[in-house]
């Protein structure tokens, strides 16, 4: 009789785990890891820690550095899911200096609201919608990103909703804090709205629109801000790929209801020299006349500027890159040793690992 009671038991028990283990394979787990070090030299000798004020990436001079150091984790189980990703670096500091939270990179919790997943909603800290450029710059064409991106956020803090029909279709809309914001630094603004709409004619192009609206804080105002974001993304060849990219915004003035503007095209075009080898060239111009989003010395901000980039892959984890960069303006706008210039040349070195 005992040992019939333990056969029971120990049957029970293995069935139990069986149920437990079946169970728990449908629960995924993943993780994954970015690093990337760099060294940037600017000739123009800035004595401050930031190279440049309108710049927040690689942005310290003659020093050796680790831009992002990046550990990320998911985890999904039926129809919900959550991320969260902790980072660090000089990328952190430049970007996250106004926020209570710094560490965290992304945060938010999601659920797909259909048996087809072509509808979910995230809520937390997650990616901006806007730009070609991300934080990551192992998956840029160029080391260094476009003063368009620089000055466009890469971070939101709200509730995202996503529907996707099909495979060439994805629309998003969310709710969140502001401008770049996990803190809400004015608690009388209203949540700020952004929209995005992917068209993917093919695997090889990408046209999109974002879109952000939002009242940000100016002193004590408010300032409605409408911003608009357009690029297309072409993989022609093989050998070679291109990205048009076009920011507008406009913003309420402090006086009045007339609304400043700033606006920036740019052009990237890269070509695959071999099978580990790359050269990009980027052309971009920036207008802010009212020093909305960048402010300058004196005057407005009107800025040309040029990149010529090589990059060795050595495998699929690994790149090893080099950019020589050269901005000129209207004005004299850049820091300096002594003050400040119109032209500003810089060359940044870096090496990213992925996993």
């Amino acid at each position: 009789m005992r040992k019939a009671l333990v056969l029971f038991f120990i049957s029970s028990l293995q069935l139990w785990a069986q149920e437990q283990l079946q169970d728990s394979s449908k629960v995924k787990v993943d993780f994954s890891g970015y690093i990337e070090t760099y060294y940037s030299y600017d000739f123009n000798k800035p004595e401050t820690k930031q190279r440049q004020s309108f710049l927040y990436n690689h942005n310290r001079h003659n020093e050796f550095n680790v831009n992002v150091a990046l550990l990320k984790s998911s985890i999904s189980y039926e129809n919900y899911y959550a991320k969260i990703a902790v980072h660090t670096g000089t990328y952190v500091q430049d970007n996250y200096s106004n926020e209570d939270v710094k560490f965290l990179n992304e945060a938010f919790v999601g659920a797909y609201l259909d048996k087809n997943q072509q509808t979910s909603i995230d809520v937390g800290i997650f990616a901006s919608h806007i730009g070609f450029e991300s934080a990551t710059s192992s998956s840029n064409l160029n080391v260094t990103r476009s003063i368009l991106a620089e000055n466009s956020p890469y971070f939101l803090s709200g509730i995202r909703f996503n529907y996707k029909p099909n495979d060439k279709w994805t629309f998003t809309g969310i709710l969140n804090n502001g401008w770049q914001r996990i803190n809400k630094p004015n608690r009388n603004a209203l949540p700020a709205f952004g929209s995005q709409i992917v068209y993917k004619p093919s695997s090889k192009s990408t046209f999109n629109w974002s879109t952000f609206v939002g009242d940000e804080p100016i002193g004590t105002d408010l300032r409605t801000r409408y911003f608009n974001n357009l690029y297309w993304d072409c993989q022609w060849t093989e050998k070679w790929r291109t990205i048009l990219g076009f920011d507008y915004g406009l913003q309420k003035r402090i006086s009045g209801e007339n609304y400043a503007n700033w606006y920036s095209p740019v052009l990237i075009a890269q070509y695959s020299i071999a099978k580990k080898w790359q050269l990009a060239y980027r052309s971009e111009y920036y207008q802010d006349k009212e020093n909305v989003i960048i402010a300058a010395n004196y005057g407005g901000f009107k800025t040309v500027g040029n990149s010529l980039n090589l990059d060795f892959l050595p495998n699929s984890k690994v790149k090893v890159r080099a950019e020589g960069r050269w901005l000129h303006a209207q004005d004299e706008v850049f820091k300096t040793q002594n003050g400040f210039s119109k032209d500003n040349f810089f060359v940044t070195t870096a090496m990213s690992f992925e996993f």
